[in-house]
Formats: C-alpha cells, structure tokens, sequence
C-alpha cells in the first residue's frame, strides 16, 4: 500500500463487505491528487489500498496517462507512474461494447461503456456528463455519494 493510499482511505477502510467495481472518471483522478483531503482522494486511496477494484480498459488508462502528465498539474512522473501500475495491477481490465445511446460527449463513452461490461458504480465530478437517460443501468454518484454509500446511508 502506497503512503497515499494509507492516508487518506484512514476512516473508510475495512468498511466495505467485498471489493466493491467501480470505474473512476478521470477528473476523480486529477481531484484526487489535487487535493488529499478530499473525497476523491479518500476513493482513490481505499482503491490503491486494495477496498475497491478500479475496473478499465486501455483507453482510459491512457487517457489517464495523457491527463495526469500535463504540465499544468505539476504531479510527479514517478507518482503518476505509481498510480496507474497499482490501478492497473490491482484493477479489472475489461474489453466492453460500444453504447446503444450515446453521451452529449463522445470522449465520456469510454468510463461508461466499462462500467457496464464490468458491472461497475461509474464515480465521476460531473453528473451532467452521464444523463439518466443514457446510463445503461449504471449507478452514477459524485465522489461523496459514493462514500456515503460506504458507509451505509
């Protein structure tokens, strides 16, 4: 388990029953390093920790590849190198199928056509991206929805 991941899963681990599928939007990922205290940060801890099973497929991977390394952010390569083996090694590759509605956004696609191949909960910051209309049966929450899941309520 990374120092990251140590620190900020703190008070949600141990509180899943079972390793929980969700797919990870990449601007969880960005919030997430962004700020460590924050809820996407505490998502992405308990996911390096090995709570929750980050489920992919190779375009979001590098599509997390390409985003984490703007310069614009300033993260560590060898962080971001760190973070995307540990998602990669302990998540579930997918191969899905193309979506039978399609998303106001194209580039979008990708996150939900996994969460559905894989059966996932589709955490993402912007709820708009994924109209109701459109989730093919996936559970769509903000990060703090998604914790407070976790915990029950």
């Amino acid at each position: 388990m990374t120092k990251f991941a140590a620190a900020v899963a703190g008070p949600f681990r141990g509180v899943t029953d079972s390793r929980r599928l969700i797919v990870l939007d990449t601007n969880v990922v960005v919030s997430a390093l962004l700020n460590p205290l924050g809820a996407p940060a505490q998502i992405l801890g308990l996911t390096l920790a090995g709570e929750l099973t980050a489920a992919y497929d190779s375009r979001i991977l590098l599509e997390y590849r390409d985003v984490l390394r703007r310069r614009e952010f300033g993260f560590s390569r060898r962080r971001v190198a760190d973070i995307l083996e540990a998602l990669e090694g302990d998540g579930l590759s997918v191969t899905p199928r193309p979506l039978s509605e399609r998303l106001p956004d194209p580039a979008d696609e990708p996150f939900l056509e996994v969460a559905v191949a894989a059966g996932a909960e589709l955490i993402t910051g912007n709820l708009r991206h994924f109209p109701p209309a459109c989730r093919a049966g996936v559970t769509v929450l903000l990060p703090r929805g998604f914790l407070e899941s976790l915990r029950g309520r």
